[in-house]
């Protein structure tokens, strides 16, 4: 099983975002019994909350259905096996350092961008644009996807999500 938790601050705009699209791609590619997808925030502050408004709607609007609730990363998360933990921002992957110190798969979740010179992902929560979070985190998750795909040499039923 590969695990996936992207990480933002508060586990309410742009990691459960990237949850959610990542995951829509996973089903799609017909990979779904090969992955969990998560989403942790560096903080606890919104623990329990469902994602911001903002966030349910852009997804709404692309048809992906969105039913998680914040909480803080873990140490399970970052020792996870086959796992993966992609940052939303330097900010993030600095406090996952100095957290849980060296973690094997921490990668910026733009790193995998192909139609972006962005390094980091805007926080929404502080100024709207959730829209544009989206279409990073989307360009974000095609990448990963097809990374992971190839690191892991998984065979995909479907391929048109990964264009």
């Amino acid at each position: 099983m590969i695990h996936v938790t992207f990480v933002c601050l508060g586990n309410i705009c742009r990691s459960p975002m990237a949850e959610a699209v990542l995951q829509q791609m996973v089903n799609a590619a017909g990979l779904a019994d090969q992955f969990m997808v998560d989403s942790a925030g560096t903080s606890g502050w919104h623990a329990g909350e469902p994602a911001h408004s903002g966030t349910r709607r852009v997804l709404s609007q692309h048809g992906i259905t969105y039913r998680g609730s914040a909480r803080q990363v873990a140490w399970s998360d970052v020792r996870a096996e086959n796992g993966y933990i992609i940052a939303m921002d330097g900010h993030n992957v600095a406090d996952l350092q100095e957290r849980f110190g060296s973690i094997a798969r921490l990668y910026p979740l733009l790193e995998f961008a192909s139609e972006t010179d962005e390094v980091d992902v805007p926080d929404p929560y502080y100024t709207g644009g959730f829209d544009y979070v989206y279409s990073l985190v989307s360009d974000g998750c095609r990448g990963l996807l097809n990374h992971i795909i190839a690191e892991h040499v998984l065979q995909p039923t479907a391929h048109v999500i990964l264009k």
